[in-house]
């Protein structure tokens, strides 16, 4: 089933990039190098608005709560970070903040 749904996203995927040889190539391409490729795939995820696809976005939750039912019932994937800042999403991420520093200039 899993391989079943993760072959339908990537399907919604590639239609959403159809004529779009940065984005196909970054999704192909994950497969060999996911650390490598997926800062490019996201870009291209982004460029291409693919949040807005509906049918993509629930191709995806499908295949998250296949992957982690445990998270996707605790709300793990349910992130709104609408007029947030200096905000970190994601399991073993960094981040460095700097208080107290001068403004830029203008």
């Amino acid at each position: 089933m899993v391989t079943d749904a993760y072959a339908g996203l990537k399907a919604l995927v590639l239609r959403r990039f159809n004529g779009q040889p940065a984005g196909e190539t970054a999704l192909e391409r994950l497969q060999d190098n996911p650390e490598a490729w997926r800062p490019a795939l996201t870009a291209e995820l982004e460029r291409v608005a693919a949040g807005g696809d509906a049918d993509l976005v629930r191709a995806a939750q499908r295949l998250m709560e296949m992957l982690d039912a445990e998270g996707t019932s605790a709300g793990k994937y349910q992130v709104d970070a609408r007029g947030a800042q200096g905000v970190q999403i994601g399991d073993h991420s960094t981040q460095s903040n700097v208080f107290n520093a001068a403004p830029p200039s203008p």
